[in-house]
C-alpha cells in the first residue's frame, strides 16, 4: 500500500511536511510508562510559559482550520486537545502502552500524531478531500459521512479514518489489545515543521526500538517526496528511509 496527501491538498497547504513511522509487532504489554511522563514533563514544562493556543505549531493549524471554513475554538486539532486536556487537568487519558506514548510525544513537540492500525486500512491511503459517501465510524459505534470537501484520510475501501483532518480519528482504526501493525502519522504546517517533525520522528523510531523491540521504517514527506511505501506482508524488515526522504 502507499500513503500520501493528494495532490490538491499539497496545493492548498505547499508548507505541510509529513511524519511516517511504520512498525510491526506492537503489543499491549510494552513498559513505556517512563518515557511517555518524559514527554509529558516536556509539554507542561512547555505550557507553564503561556497556553496552548499561542505556540506557533499550534497557530498554524488554527489557520488551517479557518481556511477549511472551521472554528479554530471549536474543532481542535488533535495536538491542540491533547495539550489543553493535560493545562487543565494535569494528566494525559491513558488507553494503550503505544498510544498514551504518541499522544505524549505529540503534546511535547505540538504536533498531532495518528496511530492507524493497520490491518483495519484497505489497500492505500490518501489524506484529501473527502467526497461525501466514505464512511467514519465514530467511537460510539455510529457510522457518519465526512462532508464534501472536508479533509480525511480514506482508504481504497471508502472508509474515513479521520473527521476534519486532524481532529478526530476513526474508532474503526484505532489501536486495540490485538493490534500488531501501526502506521504513525505526524503532521505539520508551521514554519519549522521539517526540521521538527524530523525529530519527531527519529524520536518516535528510538521509543519503538527500546520499548518493542519491533522492526521500522519511516520517511519525512514533502512537496518534493510525497509519497510512502507500505512493504507487503513478509517483506524486508529493519528501519528504512523511503526514496526521497531527507534526515537531519
Amino acid at each position: 500500500m502507499q500513503f500520501q496527501h493528494s495532490a490538491q491538498l499539497r496545493a492548498a497547504y505547499p508548507d505541510l511536511v509529513a511524519g511516517v513511522v511504520l512498525a510491526t509487532g506492537i503489543t499491549p504489554t510494552a513498559d513505556v510508562a517512563q518515557q511517555t511522563a518524559a514527554y509529558t514533563a516536556v509539554a507542561r514544562d512547555r505550557l507553564a510559559g503561556g497556553a496552548e493556543s499561542g505556540f506557533p505549531e499550534i497557530q498554524a493549524w488554527r489557520r488551517a482550520y479557518a481556511a477549511m471554513g472551521l472554528r479554530p475554538t471549536r474543532y481542535r486539532c488533535a495536538a491542540e486537545a491533547l495539550l489543553r486536556r493535560l493545562r487543565l487537568d494535569d494528566e494525559l487519558p491513558r488507553l494503550h502502552p503505544l498510544v498514551d506514548l504518541c499522544n505524549a510525544v505529540s503534546a511535547a513537540y505540538a504536533i498531532p500524531v495518528a496511530v492507524l492500525d493497520l490491518d483495519r486500512v484497505d489497500g492505500d491511503l490518501e489524506v484529501r478531500p473527502a467526497h461525501g459517501d466514505e464512511e467514519y465510524l465514530s467511537f460510539a459505534g455510529e457510522t457518519e459521512h465526512p462532508d464534501p470537501g472536508e479533509v480525511t484520510f480514506a482508504d481504497a475501501a471508502g472508509r474515513a479514518h479521520a473527521r476534519r483532518w486532524t481532529n478526530r480519528q476513526s474508532g474503526w482504526s484505532a489501536v486495540r489489545a490485538g493490534t500488531s501493525s501501526v502506521l504513525i502519522v505526524a503532521e505539520a504546517l508551521h514554519s519549522d515543521a521539517e526540521a521538527d517533525v524530523t525529530r519527531l520522528v527519529a524520536a518516535l523510531v528510538a521509543e519503538l526500538t527500546e520499548g518493542w523491540s519491533v522492526p521500522t521504517r519511516a520517511a519525512v514527506l514533502t512537496a518534493a517526496a510525497p509519497r510512502f511505501d507500505v512493504p507487503a506482508a513478509g517483506g524486508t524488515a529493519g528501519q528504512a528511509v523511503s526514496p526521497g526522504t531527507r534526515w537531519r
